[in-house]
């Protein structure tokens, strides 16, 4: 599952392919959308949420209140169902789709920060980052990216940064959880499932404040 982006998004992963998904586009339902649409997968699969063996969640990069609804409710089914908890770059999702779809590397995936802003990685190919995610206003990175794709919403949004802009838009939890399968019949680690903020949250708590208590 993702709620990086304001695509919230879920499927169903075998091992070796996609069995069900669900994705809608919402920035402000992440919190409403989610378990529906997590029921939805599991009925169009024909099972139950028991059956699941293991979760991978997007972590980010993605604003503060839509990321964490997918990395709690992550959280909370790997406690009660007793199954480990995977985290995965969500921007990495995005290149993975980006790569199924035929696009070969170098490339940008580029999401939307908000604030006049996006979050962006550089990627060699469909499979591998060079380097961290970051977040930057786009005519700061403009020239560094010049000449490459940049694909995800971050590049619709800014054209006159990222002139050839490509899909796919948002992330797919089909792709992220290919990915994951992927990298774990490989034997290799997935990162820890904690956010990719990588600035504070808008809401905080207002310095100097006045306490006041009872006499």
């Amino acid at each position: 599952m993702d709620t990086a982006t304001p695509a919230v998004t879920v499927a169903l992963h075998d091992g070796t392919s996609v069995i069900a998904s669900s994705g809608q586009v919402d920035a402000r339902r992440h919190g409403e959308l989610l378990l529906p649409a997590v029921d939805r997968v599991l009925a169009e699969a024909g099972t139950k949420l028991d059956a699941v063996t293991g979760v991978v969640v997007g972590v980010g990069p993605g604003p503060y209140t839509g990321l964490r609804v997918g990395l709690v409710t992550a959280a909370t089914f790997g406690s009660a169902l007793s199954v480990p908890v995977h985290g995965l770059c969500t921007l990495d999702g995005i290149a993975y789709a980006a790569g199924r779809d035929g696009l070969e590397g170098p490339f940008v995936v580029a999401t939307d920060a908000r604030r006049k802003e996006v979050y962006w990685a550089r990627y060699e190919n469909a499979r591998t980052r060079t380097g961290e995610p970051a977040v930057d206003r786009p005519a700061d990175i403009a020239r560094a990216v010049a000449g490459l794709p940049v694909v995800g919403a971050g590049a619709r949004l800014y054209p006159e940064s990222f002139p050839d802009a490509r899909g796919p838009e948002h992330v797919s939890a089909g792709a992220l959880a290919a990915l994951a399968a992927e990298r774990l019949a490989a034997g290799r680690e997935l990162r820890e499932p904690q956010p990719l903020y990588l600035r504070r949250p808008d809401a905080q708590v207002p310095k100097n404040y006045k306490v006041v208590t009872p006499k």
